[in-house]
């Protein structure tokens, strides 16, 4: 049988060249992104950056630690408590201590996320002058890197003000913070609050002074007084769920044209397995070749495969990297896993792909082997039926289920990403019923004008569906996971912005140009000073409640005063009103497990207290922006990092152009209301564009050559009809011409079943939308759209052309007598 497989593979090379390469690159996809995910779930081991010569580190416990009956749960809080003065005399009294503390400085020529530290801690990191002096007086700085040198002057504006400040001298950057060190003096003037103390002291003796409540870290625990500690492994959460949604696509895509192509590959060769019916061959005979010749290709094919995502996998992680997509410092790791998984899967896929062909291949008499070998006379089984009509009724039915009962779940990306893939292999499995139809609605109108190419396209292709349904099968996914993906971003982007602008109604929006950066206090006394402009300062915090008793969760909250706020903003509220908040009670929104005005619910604030509030109104849950508000009294530390201001109704202009000269002389940003949302709102973020990109090019990439070779082999299997219509009179030209416009209706075909497809994904989302009380319009990408089937187009018809070109080469007598 093994004889019988090799040389029936010799003789129709083209074919299994072609469900070589589908299924070799199909492994090496992957393995690629297997490999690419597999690094994601190990952060690198790092040691204390800012703290290396600190023998002991003192701080609060930034930690909400819970017991349940599933064990301990903790959260990190965003506003933990400065470290009392109390404290800080005990561990005086211990030995030498270095005071530290953080705040942010902005100014032109300053990085976005600059801060400032006293001097005494520059030399724990340690940092060492390369340049001028130490800082003396409360205007002089040591910069990091070398951006700034010895003698510069910088308007730089810090939580107390702004002022200019001269560079004295630099030091090398550490790689972890662009920094500016003021005299202990002077920074303890601008941000009175320690945030950690360096003691020179025993570990033991230490925790003995500051008692429960507070952290003291040695060794390597020092690292979590640096900036950001878990930034390594907070970096890699949103790599991970990118590379996970994009192996998840990439193996449902692979695995889906894999097994269309060894199908249509078995499909082909009908006459060949009714001449061995005939010849004498039993059923089980033809399916263990078949098999057989499935498991050889599988296993080079997948070993192909292996070795292309082994080589693959590290330029993307080093392409990751460069775009900003991953930490400068992504690599691939020593796991091998990921290869085994890719080999075992490509096996499995091509012996899959060739069960139910290999089935009707083996069961069917020999007359009528060959009948069915001239013309598709029933182009569905029963079985593909029932299949298909079960998951396409799946793939609805979640669509249906998830609009009832959760609508905010379509808005997550790892639901609309998987969301279209039922539906795609719903009307993939439907495509052989479908093209036909299509074709002839598509074909209706050319087939009417003079000349007979495009008549004898659509009998073509209305002959041989399965040759029809697997060439459109890759136009399909390619045209629907497209349109969905970056149809669905844009529209979920666009409501967000649309919800926005109903939101704010502030004449004016200050914020500090950095996410997170608090603002000056400066220019809020500046602010509060102008007549007639109405101030409402935000605080951004969270809060952590206990779900079902075995859960933490924490949502983001803002820090408002009620009545301000209400003069610049018109939250969704659906219950209670927003003006009874106050210091003993909070606003929630329709996602919290309580919702109903007046109930109390017990959370720990971002500063780590614990508090048992009253809800004073609920918020619809809207795009996901709708969070939770508080009162400042319960958000002791946290900044304010934006301010909404409502202009008087007369004296609008010269209120505004005093708020202009506040801000620039703070340095702080200050847009309209309709400027902040268009700056704040884009329609997708530059990574989630190339994350988008890169789940959408490693598929696209993949079906297009998968288009090609699909084309190639089906274009290859009709070099005697080729022939045959040479030898009734046609030229070449028009024989090339009629393989161009066949091609062409596939490809428009499986453009249309690809945009219905997308279309029913699209309206899931906008109803989801609307459900969750934002009505906004469906944006289609048509740019890519176009794009998408414009190189499908393309592919398809060079795929068709240049093997039907080199056939129509050969004497057309001589074609039309070759066997297969």
């Amino acid at each position: 049988m093994l004889k019988l497989a090799l040389q029936g593979m010799r003789t129709r090379w083209v074919t299994f060249v072609g469900s070589f390469i589908a299924l070799a690159l199909g492994v090496g996809l992957i393995a690629t992104t297997g490999l690419a995910l597999a690094a994601t779930f190990s952060a690198p081991e790092r040691g204390p950056e800012r703290f290396v010569k600190a023998p002991v580190v003192v701080k609060t416990s930034d930690l909400v630690r819970v017991d349940t009956p599933i064990g301990e749960r903790t959260r990190t809080i965003t506003d933990p408590a400065p470290v009392p003065a109390a404290v800080t005399a005990k561990l005086a009294a211990l030995g030498r201590t270095v005071e530290d503390r953080t705040f942010p400085v902005t100014g032109r020529g300053l990085g976005a996320d600059t801060v400032g530290h006293p001097w005494s801690v520059a030399a724990l990191t340690p940092y060492a002058l390369t340049g001028g002096r130490a800082p003396s007086a409360p205007d002089e700085v040591v910069a990091t890197g070398d951006a700034l040198r010895p003698g510069a002057r910088v308007r730089a504006a810090t939580p107390r003000g702004s002022e200019e400040i001269t560079v004295v001298g630099t030091v090398a950057s550490a790689g972890f913070e662009n920094a500016l060190f003021f005299t202990d003096a002077e920074a303890a003037r601008i941000s009175p609050d320690v945030d950690a103390v360096a003691v020179h002291a025993p570990a033991d003796r230490v925790e003995a002074a500051v008692g429960a409540g507070f952290d003291v870290l040695t060794g390597d625990e020092r690292r979590r007084a640096d900036p950001d500690p878990d930034r390594d492994a907070e970096a890699l959460i949103s790599v991970n769920a990118l590379l996970g949604t994009a192996a998840g696509v990439t193996g449902f895509v692979s695995v889906f044209v894999v097994a269309s192509t060894f199908s249509f590959a078995v499909a082909q060769r009908r006459r060949e397995f009714g001449l061995l019916r005939t010849a004498g061959a039993t059923p089980a005979q033809v399916r263990r070749m078949v098999f057989t010749e499935a498991f050889v290709i599988g296993v080079l094919a997948s070993a192909a495969g292996c070795s292309l995502g082994a080589a693959g996998a590290p330029r993307l992680a080093a392409w990751m990297a460069d775009a900003g997509i991953a930490p400068a410092w992504f690599r691939i790791g020593e796991q091998t896993w990921p290869l085994h998984t890719a080999f075992w899967t490509g096996l499995f896929v091509a012996l899959s792909g060739v069960v139910v062909s290999s089935w009707r291949a083996g069961r069917i008499g020999p007359t009528e082997a060959l009948r069915e070998s001239a013309v598709d006379s029933r182009a569905m089984p029963v079985s593909r039926w029932l299949i298909g009509g079960a998951v396409l009724a799946a793939g609805l039915g979640l669509l249906v289920l998830a609009l009832l009962d959760s609508p905010a779940d379509l808005l997550k990306r790892k639901t609309y990403v998987t969301q279209p893939m039922l539906l795609i292999v719903g009307f993939a499995l439907f495509a052989p019923v479908l093209v036909g139809p299509l074709n002839r609605l598509l074909t209706w109108l050319p087939a009417r004008l003079p000349g007979a190419t495009a008549m004898l396209a659509r009998e073509n292709a209305s002959a041989d569906i399965r040759r029809t349904a697997a060439v459109a099968a890759p136009v399909v996914i390619t045209v629907a996971l497209a349109t969905s993906l970056m149809g669905t971003t844009a529209t979920i982007s666009e409501a967000k912005a649309d919800e926005a602008r109903e939101r704010i109604t502030a004449d004016l929006v200050a914020t500090a140009g950095g996410e997170g950066r608090a603002l000056p206090e400066e220019f809020l006394r500046r602010a509060r000073a102008v007549a007639g402009v109405t101030v409402s300062a935000t605080r951004s915090t969270a809060v952590t409640v206990l779900e079902e008793g075995v859960a933490l969760v924490t949502s983001e909250a803002e820090v408002v005063d009620p009545a301000a706020h209400a003069a610049v903003s018109r939250p969704p509220v659906v219950a209670g009103r927003l003006a009874d908040l106050d210091d003993d009670s909070i606003v929630v929104n329709e996602e919290w497990l309580t919702t109903e005005v007046g109930d109390r619910v017990s959370v720990w604030l971002g500063d780590g207290r614990t508090a048992d509030l009253r809800i004073a109104a609920v918020l619809a849950t809207g795009t996901g922006d709708n969070g939770v508000y508080v009162t400042e009294r319960n958000a002791a530390g946290a900044p304010v990092d934006r301010v909404d201001l409502a202009l008087p109704r007369e004296g609008a202009d010269s209120a505004a152009s005093v708020l202009g000269a506040a801000a620039e002389a703070t340095g702080v940003q200050l847009l309209t209301g309709d400027r902040w949302v268009d700056a704040h709102y884009p329609r997708s973020g530059e990574n989630t564009r190339l994350g988008l990109w890169l789940i959408l090019g490693i598929a696209l990439l993949y079906t297009g050559i998968a288009l090609a070779n699909t084309q190639m082999m089906a274009t290859s299997d009709r070099v005697r009809d080729l022939a045959s219509l040479r030898l009734t009179g046609a030229t070449k030209g028009q024989v090339l011409r009629l393989v161009a416009v066949e091609a062409l209706v596939v490809v428009a075909a499986g453009a249309v079943l690809g945009a219905v497809i997308a279309g029913v994904n699209l309206l899931g989302v906008w109803s989801a939308l609307g459900l969750l009380g934002v009505w906004s319009g469906v944006v289609v990408p048509w740019g890519t759209v176009a794009a998408v089937i414009g190189a499908s187009a393309l592919l398809a018809t060079a795929a068709s052309v240049l093997p039907a070109s080199l056939a129509l080469r050969v004497r057309p007598v001589e074609l039309a007598g070759t066997r297969e």
